[in-house]
C-alpha cells in the first residue's frame, strides 16, 4: 500500500508510512502545511488505495453548519415523521479540507465522532462505519478567516504531520511531469480490500507491547508535564496514543512486537500537537518537536524485548 501511494506522493516515504500508521491504529491525522505540497492528494491517495471504502469530503468554510457535517433530522411528509439524513461523517475515510476555516461550533461537531465513532442527533446515537479515519488539512501560514483548533480537538488527532517541499530534484521533476500529464490520485488502483484492512486493525490490538516499553511510553509523556518550557503536557490519552501508534508502526515493519525504536519513530508526530508551551517558550520560538526530541534524548532506552 505504501508503494502504491508513493507512485503519486514522491520522495515522502516516512510521511506516507505515518499516514498509514494512523489508518491501522484507527487514529485521525492532521496534515498541517503550506499550500501546494499535496496535503489533499495524500488523503485522496490513501482513500483510493482501499477498495470498497466509503470516502467523503467536506470543504470547511466559515458558513458551514454542524448539521452539514454530521447529518440532520428531516420531516417525511409521506410517512408523517422525522427521518435522519446522514452527513458526510458516515464514511470509512473522511477528508476534512482546511478544517481551521470552519467556525468553532462546526469544528466541535467532529469531537464526538472522532472520539467515539458515533454521532448523537436529538438524543439518538448513530454509529459511523468501521473503520473510521478523519484526515484533516490546514494551512498554518494564512490566518485571515481561520479559527485555530482548540486543544481538546487537537488531542483527538493521533498525529499531526507536515509534508514539506520535495528534497530531491528528481522527485520534483517527477511531480512536474505528473502534473503536465494531468495525473490525479483518483487514478490509483486499490491494493487492499476493506475487509483486509479490518483484519489488520484487529490484529494490531494483539500486537505485543512489553512492560518495560509501556513504562518507557509513560516515562516520556510524564516528562512532558515537567519540562520547564511546557505549560500543559501530554495527557494519559496521549500515552495511549503513543503506545498504539508504536504498535501500528511495528506492524507496518512486519513485526508482531514493539521496540523502543518504534516508539521513537512516532513520538514526535504523536506528541507535538499535545504540548501547550509557556509564553516565554513561544517568545523564544521554541518548537514542540524540539522539546519532544530533547525528552527522547534524555530518557534511557529499554532493552529490546524478546520476540514471543
Amino acid at each position: 500500500m505504501t508503494g502504491n501511494i508513493e507512485e503519486f506522493i514522491r520522495g515522502k516515504s516516512e510521511v506516507v508510512r505515518l499516514a498509514l500508521v494512523c489508518l491501522l491504529a484507527e487514529g485521525h491525522l492532521l496534515i498541517e502545511d503550506v499550500p501546494g505540497v499535496a496535503k489533499t492528494s495524500l488523503a485522496k491517495a490513501i482513500a483510493r488505495s482501499v477498495e470498497g471504502a466509503a470516502v467523503k469530503r467536506v470543504q470547511f468554510t466559515p458558513d458551514l453548519l454542524p448539521s452539514d457535517v454530521t447529518g440532520v433530522q428531516v420531516y417525511d411528509q409521506a410517512g408523517g415523521g422525522f427521518e435522519f439524513r446522514q452527513g458526510p461523517v458516515f464514511a470509512n475515510i473522511l477528508l476534512g479540507d482546511e478544517i481551521n476555516r470552519a467556525s468553532p461550533k462546526t469544528q466541535s461537531a467532529l469531537l464526538e465522532v472522532m472520539a467515539e465513532h458515533q454521532v448523537t442527533v436529538d438524543g439518538v446515537p448513530y454509529a459511523v462505519p468501521h473503520p473510521f479515519l478523519c484526515i484533516a488539512t490546514q494551512n498554518p501560514v494564512e490566518q485571515h478567516g481561520t479559527y485555530p483548533l482548540p486543544e481538546a480537538q487537537l488531542d483527538r488527532f493521533l498525529m499531526r504531520i507536515s509534508i514539506g517541499y520535495p528534497e530531491e530534484l528528481a522527485d520534483e521533476v517527477a511531480i512536474v511531469t505528473g502534473g503536465l500529464a494531468r495525473r490525479r490520485p483518483e487514478e490509483l488502483k486499490p491494493v487492499i480490500e476493506l475487509d483486509e484492512l479490518r483484519t489488520m486493525i484487529t490484529a494490531l490490538r494483539d500486537l505485543h507491547v512489553a512492560e518495560n516499553l509501556r513504562t518507557y511510553v509513560a516515562t516520556i509523556t510524564r516528562a512532558t508535564r515537567k519540562h520547564p518550557d511546557v505549560h500543559l503536557g501530554v495527557s494519559p490519552r496521549g500515552s495511549i496514543a503513543l503506545a498504539t501508534a508504536a504498535q501500528a508502526w511495528a506492524l507496518s515493519m512486519g513485526r508482531d512486537f514493539v521496540t523502543a525504536d518504534d516508539v521513537k519513530a512516532v513520538a514526535v508526530p504523536v506528541l507535538n500537537h499535545r504540548l501547550l508551551l509557556t509564553s516565554e517558550a513561544r517568545l523564544r520560538k521554541q518548537k514542540p518537536e524540539a522539546i519532544v526530541a530533547e525528552i527522547l534524548a534524555g530518557i534511557p532506552v529499554p532493552r529490546l524485548p524478546e520476540p514471543r
